[in-house]
Order: C-alpha cells, then structure tokens, then sequence
C-alpha cells in the first residue's frame, strides 16, 4: 500500500479502521447467550479511494461455562453444536478474540489509523456480545472503539430503503444466497460487500470530496 493511499484511510474515518463483525449467538442476551460463531473482514482502500475487504477471519466458538444456548436460536442458525467437525475446530472464546484482535491490530497499524470501528448489520447486537465477551475473558486491550460504531441496516435503509441483509445486498447488486445466510463468514462477507458498495456509490456521488471541502473551509 502506498503512503497516500494509507492516508486516504487514516483520513475516511477520523483515523478509525471499519472492521466488519458478525456473531451467531445461542440467544440475545449477551450476559448469559454464548457466542457460538465469530467472524471479522477487515477492509482496505485503492488508490482511488474505492474501500474493498480485505482479509477475512472466521472460527467456532465453544459455549462459555454455564452459557444459555436456545434451541430456538440452533433451529435458526443450522449450528450443530456436537458436529465432531465442529467441536474439533473450535475455539474457547479467548481463544477465538486473540485470532480475530491480532489480524486487526495488524491491519489498524498498517493502514496508519489509531482504533478499529465495528461494522455490522444491526451492529448493536454484535457490538454488545463482543463487549461481554472481552470483559468476561478479562482482555486488557480491546482494538475495537467501545461504543462508536457502522450499522449497516440504517446505512442501507438510507442507500437502497432496504434494511433486512439479503434484501439490501440484492438491492446493491451484491448475490446472495439464503442457504448460506446465519453463518458468521458468509454474513460478515456479504455485509462488509454491502458497506464498502455504500461509502464508494456515496464517495462517486461527490459527498466524500464535499465533504472534505467543507471541512477545508471550517478549518479558515
């Protein structure tokens, strides 16, 4: 990545990184439900300021010890929770935030910004299950601003006037397939398609260079 190109991304969102995160959940309470699966997409930016995903980081994710799992919230996600595959392959919750907060402090660095912001669909929900998560694991070093956050159900309710995930991402031109939809990887890919689909069509609209002129002109 070039210099000016690293300073095109420090500069989009006030030296924050979006990092686009989903979580399948065992149900909606963040202090009780288990986290089952994780993923994270970090992003990047073109020369021409287009923003692009980049890399993308998935894994299971054991229950934590007395964790709530709803069977209701298994019959939705498709999640088999005594798969042998599965229980080969995952991660305590630990475990799985020191692989998805290592790649992004990486990234956070290497794109010359200070912090990552999450993006997500219905980014509340996510937001507040990975904020549980770090305070039950103890982690000292969240990469991850607490509370700032992308919603991209708002943001496309505002591009397209959809704001259910598969509609939206139709909507942007982005395919989407419903039998591969409530997995955390396909879901984190499609909407970090959806957001970087989003901030490029504004950005080709003019709003990020009138934007930053009408910053030039506050700064007189």
């Amino acid at each position: 990545m070039s210099e000016a190109t690293r300073e095109l991304m420090a500069q989009r969102f006030r030296s924050f990184l979006p990092v686009v995160v989903d979580l399948e959940t065992g149900g909606f309470n963040p202090e009780r439900d288990a986290i089952l699966e994780i993923a994270a997409v970090t992003l990047t930016m073109d020369p021409d300021g287009n923003l692009m995903p980049d890399a993308t980081y998935a894994y299971h994710v054991q229950p934590f010890s007395g964790a709530n799992v709803e069977q209701s919230a298994l019959d939705f996600t498709g999640i088999k929770l005594d798969d042998p595959l599965r229980q080969q392959v995952a991660l305590s919750e630990a475990e799985a935030l020191g692989e998805i907060f290592r790649p992004v402090r990486k990234a956070i660095k290497s794109h010359g910004c200070t912090r990552a912001v999450l993006v997500g669909h219905n980014a509340a929900f996510d937001h507040g299950f990975l904020n549980a998560a770090v305070t039950r694991c103890g982690i000292k070093r969240n990469p991850f601003h607490p509370f700032s956050s992308f919603d991209t159900a708002s943001l496309s309710g505002l591009a397209y006037g959809q704001t259910v995930l598969a509609r939206a991402c139709r909507a942007a031109g982005i395919p989407f397939d419903n039998h591969e939809a409530h997995s955390a990887r396909y879901d984190t890919e499609r909407t970090a398609e959806l957001f970087c689909a989003i901030v490029n069509r504004y950005k080709d609209l003019g709003g990020w260079t009138l934007a930053q002129r009408e910053q030039g002109l506050e700064d007189l």
